[in-house]
């Protein structure tokens, strides 16, 4: 018999119900018997913790609860791939999604929830310029295809916010907090948030971030020049600065921020003046001396208040010291310490009598980077600065206040220097910067960031790049050009991208909201007979399937000849897929002898015939084998 359970779940991931069964994991005992929470018991077992007044600190603004409502309203939608206007398809890893952010970031949970190393976003930054966002969240993917021609309903269109709009700083925070609480669920337990924002909001970016990520998690506001000369549109002052608002997952699991490391043998003193008198053990081998080859003498291992106790005189063969020795000096290391340095093999020297030894920290000294990104000490570049380099790949300038990939690349290698395989994301990607920060980046120290791009459809008025979504993939086109032009990409480094479009579900959904008639229902089920849009390519439904079962879109696929039947096999065959509309059992079997974890068949493929799929689904549970239709 086939079940409910058998259909792939072609919903983005269930927020609140992930969130429902982790409070249930902590706290077993709140659960009543249909599963739900009892909040009573909940207050019993947080005790004091729990805040019930009625005036307590926080951000609120009108509209706050039909944002909850936007992040819990799972998304029907998909992402189209578009190898036709993508760099290297089959090998990349890199992504550039067209699309509403927020949509986007409810379909990418399953397969990205706690991957990404890195956000970086510059969002609309509310100064009383339009930006569009949709009117009604819980019709997001309805209202993006009709900003895009998809679909010719008339409906709820994106619309604007002004400065003369009575809850202009409440729209920014209805547009900003859902995406927000989206992207903190993608970040990884050690992963930062990195926001551009100007003074107009960021006193209520502040407050947002707390909200959403917790207030122990803020690291620091960077300040950067905006512009070389100030701007004198202010009435009072000239403006020349802006912020990157910083936000860690877990502040305490983030790296140090670092721009550059100290060079490799840079020596500590383990013993200062002004400490106590101590004695320290040097075991045998542990330091390396200036001489070769020779033999201290007590006498000479001793200066002023410093004295040496040998257990005999140390004599040193190769730079080494043959035998232990005690020293006593002002030490500021612990025995503890010490023994620790040596078992890591790092490095202690002593370059001549009176014996004062240095340690050698192995790799260098991690340098912190400091709170203002100025252009002198880290070459984070003006906005003028990225007008420029859009304007030596383009020949114009095509994107207003576009911000210089040289920001975002300090900001990249200051949390992913010791990470280079890290996964980084822009969904407000705008002109691309952010792709080209991580592979000028992956150019200077060989590594394999990934990225992801998000970005809305926006007309340009422009008949050469219609769109800004259109800007941003030439853009990273030419990156890439250039970048092999100057190198030939001999390292082999992955210089592409996939590009995926936002739309409705490859399947017509059960419409339970329509007319229940007889008539009506008669038609519903005709249009399931065959529920595959029509127009919609096995590409189109693969990707779907792999989206909603929780598998990156740069997931490894091997295209297969089983029984003469085209299946797609999935990371080595973890997962096979086969979206045949004639399926026999020879068919089945022969994919199921293969041992797969899991296979997911088109519903169509078995035309009606119970039997088949009755017998399909059987001899999956023979193999201990997940079995799913579409």
């Amino acid at each position: 018999m086939i079940t409910d359970t058998d259909k792939l779940n072609l919903q983005s991931l269930n927020i609140p119900e992930e969130k429902r069964e982790e409070l249930l994991r902590i706290f077993p005992e709140v659960r009543t018997e249909g599963g739900q929470i009892d909040f009573d018991r909940l207050r019993l077992a947080l005790g004091e913790l729990v805040d019930t007044g009625k005036e307590r600190y926080g951000l609120n603004w009108p509209g706050k609860t039909a944002c909850f409502k936007a992040i819990q309203t799972p998304s029907m939608g998909t992402l189209l791939p578009a190898p036709e206007e993508s760099v290297n398809f089959d090998t990349t890893e890199n992504l550039i999604i067209e699309g509403d952010n927020l949509e986007v970031l409810k379909l990418l949970q399953k397969s990205y929830i706690g991957k990404v190393k890195m956000i970086y976003i510059d969002p609309p930054y509310n100064t009383g310029n339009d930006f569009i966002y949709p009117d009604n969240y819980s019709e997001s993917l309805q209202t993006y295809l009709e900003y895009t021609g998809q679909t010719g309903e008339e409906g709820r269109r994106f619309s604007s916010n002004t400065d003369t709009d009575g809850r202009f700083h409440s729209k920014w925070l209805n547009m900003m907090y859902p995406r927000l609480y989206l992207a903190r669920d993608l970040l990884r337990d050690d992963g930062v948030i990195f926001i551009s924002i100007d003074d107009g909001e960021v006193a209520t970016l502040r407050l947002l971030c707390d909200q959403v990520f917790g207030e122990e998690n803020f690291v620091t506001i960077f300040l950067r020049q905006r512009k070389k000369k100030p701007s004198f549109l202010h009435a009072n002052v000239g403006s020349m600065f802006e912020y990157v608002m910083c936000i860690a997952r877990d502040r305490t699991l983030a790296p140090p921020f670092s721009v550059d490391l100290t060079t490799v043998g840079k020596k500590y003193p383990i013993n200062n003046a002004g400490n106590p008198l101590g004695i320290l053990l040097f075991a045998a081998g542990s330091v390396q001396f200036a001489q070769k080859s020779t033999v201290f003498e007590p006498q000479d291992m001793s200066d002023g208040n410093i004295v040496t106790h040998l257990l005999d005189k140390v004599v040193i063969a190769n730079y080494r010291n043959v035998n232990a020795f005690r020293l006593e000096g002002e030490f500021r290391y612990s025995q503890n310490r010490l023994d620790e340095i040596v078992k890591a093999g790092e490095v202690i020297t002593i370059s001549k009598a009176p014996f004062r030894p240095n340690h050698v920290k192995s790799g260098g000294e991690i340098k912190k980077m400091h709170n203002f990104l100025s252009p002198e000490t880290y070459q984070a570049g003006t906005n003028e600065d990225a007008t420029e380099e859009l304007e030596s790949l383009f020949g114009a300038a095509l994107f207003d206040n576009p911000k210089p990939s040289s920001l975002i690349r300090v900001l990249c290698h200051a949390v992913t220097y010791d990470d280079q395989d890290a996964l980084v994301m822009d969904f407000f990607c705008g002109s691309g910067s952010t792709a080209d920060a991580v592979m000028q980046l992956n150019a200077e120290d060989s590594g394999n960031r990934k990225f992801i791009l998000v970005q809305l459809p926006e007309p340009t008025d422009r008949t050469d790049y219609p769109t800004i979504a259109e800007i941003t993939k030439e853009r990273v086109r030419r990156v890439i050009k250039k970048l092999n032009d100057e190198d030939g990409n001999e390292k082999n480094l992955d210089r592409g991208f996939r590009v995926f479009k936002l739309a409705e579900s490859n399947f017509t959904p059960w419409d339970g909201s329509i007319d229940q008639s007889p008539e009506a229902l008669s038609r519903q089920m005709e249009m399931h007979i065959e529920h595959v849009r029509q127009g919609r390519t096995d590409e189109d439904i693969l990707y779907e399937i792999l989206l909603k079962s929780g598998f990156p879109l740069s997931i490894p696929v091997e295209t297969l000849q089983v029984d003469g039947k085209t299946v797609y096999s999935i990371h080595d065959g973890i997962m096979l897929v086969c979206l045949d509309r004639n399926l026999t059992m020879p068919l089945v079997q022969a994919i199921v002898d293969r041992l797969p974890e899991r296979v997911v068949f088109l519903d169509e493929g078995f035309a009606g015939n119970d039997a088949l799929k009755v017998n399909a689904k059987e001899a999956c549970k023979l193999k201990n084998i997940v079995f799913k239709v579409v």
